[in-house]
């Protein structure tokens, strides 16, 4: 089989298992995207530190008085 021939299967195997708008949003996950996933993920998944956190909490608290 060719590499083109298992393209092609490949294409009806994900239309007919996830129909026309699966299969697009499937395929358009695999363009080339710009960044570091490996930077990124870092940065989603690090838990900031305990005071960070607790700063965080005393800013939204006090944004939330002025707002009032």
């Amino acid at each position: 089989m060719t590499d083109n021939e298992i393209y092609e299967l490949g294409l009806e195997a994900l239309f007919e298992k996830l129909g026309p708008d699966g299969a697009m949003r499937f395929l358009l996950q695999l363009e080339k995207r710009e960044g570091d996933y490996s930077v990124d993920r870092d940065q989603w998944l690090s838990a900031p530190d305990v005071e960070t956190l607790a700063n965080q909490i005393r800013e939204a608290r006090d944004e939330n008085r002025d707002g009032e």
